[in-house]
């Protein structure tokens, strides 16, 4: 096998007993099983009880919870050999398959579903050096690789089973998971900074558009009372055919404006049937999840080009400042609101906008320097976030450097 890069010493200095050999995942584990769904056994959800956790639980190799539900106790105890608890490994084994987490220790007692396999170390191993050895390029490239499943990729229990881990002695195992762990401490705290600064940018983005705080002019003075018009007053309906002048390289998807999402283009996602959509102009997307209840609506800011024609787009008609509709649009009290009336007034079945009764929705706006001031405010709130997710990407950078080092 190969030798490890980086390698720990004892403590007087010495080296420890060189890897040379591997085992097999069973060997070191208990039985190795997968979960089901409580409701084919006749037991329903309940508002409490015994977590049941599904393979979203999992996020770039980091346990999340996830949309965790909550079984009964006589529920668990009939699944009780997919019971896991904290220390347990899970991996997915269908959808995102190999994807790896590590149970919390402060989870007692939960259960999984049959997208999940459980994993319990009990023999010659740390549960956290396995788990970050799972996590490592290596282990993640070998189940890639695998594709058992017609319809999506899938991992046999069996081949999970299969799985080798080096052979290592338990205190150099126990100085590696201890030097990761800090590592991951050190990360998850960065994550935690990351989403304490979203939040507070949700916050004060809910204060400034429900006019609770309200900025003042350079001069001191009030600025007007925000202003209640007509979206028809704000926007144009285009249908500005695209004739050759844009190629698939000025491609725009509504991932790509909300999220700054590079879509890969293929010849399946565009054809002649397009749009002209240029920098400024929005569109709805009608396609709800569990981000966006009611659809979300975009506003183009990364450059002329095409989208689909399934998309509207509106063009503004006055002058604006791109930057404040950008925000605005993303508080789910201002054009969330609109598309709501718009399609419980027309009776509309389907999350497609009435333009009609759109157009006779009315929205609070303010003047052009406020608009600047709160697209000024949120624009330096966004600058520290992308700094804390620059931070939070170098450590996960260093840690995926460190564990090629480790296991190679």
């Amino acid at each position: 096998m190969a030798v490890p890069k980086l390698r720990f010493k004892a403590d007087d200095g010495s080296d420890y007993p060189e890897w040379n050999d591997f085992t097999k995942l069973e060997d070191i584990s208990a039985f190795i099983t997968k979960g089901a769904t409580p409701t084919t056994y006749g037991f329903d959800w309940q508002p409490n009880g015994v977590y049941f956790f599904r393979n979203d639980c999992i996020k770039n190799n980091v346990f999340v919870y996830g949309d965790y539900s909550f079984i009964a106790e006589e529920a668990n105890k009939f699944l009780q050999r997919s019971e896991v608890t904290g220390g347990d490994i899970v991996i997915a084994i269908t959808g995102d398959i190999g994807k790896v987490g590590l149970i919390p220790s402060e989870v007692k007692k939960a259960n999984i579903n049959q997208h999940l396999a459980r994993v319990r170390i009990v023999k010659d191993a740390f549960p956290y050096f396995v788990y970050m050895y799972l996590c490592s390029d290596k282990v993640q490239r070998t189940y890639k690789k695998i594709k058992t499943g017609l319809s999506m990729p899938q991992l046999s229990l069996a081949q999970i089973r299969d799985t080798n881990i080096p052979v290592v002695s338990l205190p150099e195992q126990q100085k590696i998971a201890e030097f990761l762990s800090t590592i991951d401490t050190v990360i998850a705290k960065q994550r935690e900074t990351v989403f304490a600064w979203e939040e507070r940018k949700k916050g004060v983005m809910q204060k400034l558009f429900s006019q609770e705080v309200r900025f003042k002019a350079d001069d001191g003075s009030d600025f007007p009372e925000w202003e209640e018009k007509k979206i028809d007053d704000l926007f144009y309906k285009v249908n500005e055919r695209n004739n050759g002048q844009f190629g698939k390289d000025k491609w725009i998807s509504v991932a790509k404006m909300y999220y700054q999402d590079e879509d890969k283009v293929t010849s399946n996602n565009i054809d002649t049937r397009t749009y002209v959509m240029r920098v400024g102009d929005m569109s709805f997307e009608g396609h709800p999840n569990k981000e966006f209840k009611y659809g979300r609506f975009v506003v183009n800011d990364i450059g002329d080009g095409i989208i689909s024609e399934l998309f509207p787009i509106y063009r503004h008609k006055e002058n604006y400042i791109l930057k404040y509709w950008k925000y605005a649009i993303q508080v789910d009290s201002i054009m969330q609101k609109i598309y709501r009336k718009s399609i419980t007034s027309s009776g509309a079945s389907s999350n497609k906008l009435d333009d009609d009764d759109f157009k006779r929705q009315s929205i609070l706006v303010p003047c052009l320097a406020e608009q600047q001031k709160i697209a000024d405010c949120l624009s330096s709130l966004d600058e520290v976030i992308e700094t804390q997710k620059a931070t939070l990407a170098a450590w996960e950078e260093l840690k995926k450097g460190l564990l090629q080092q480790m296991f190679v």
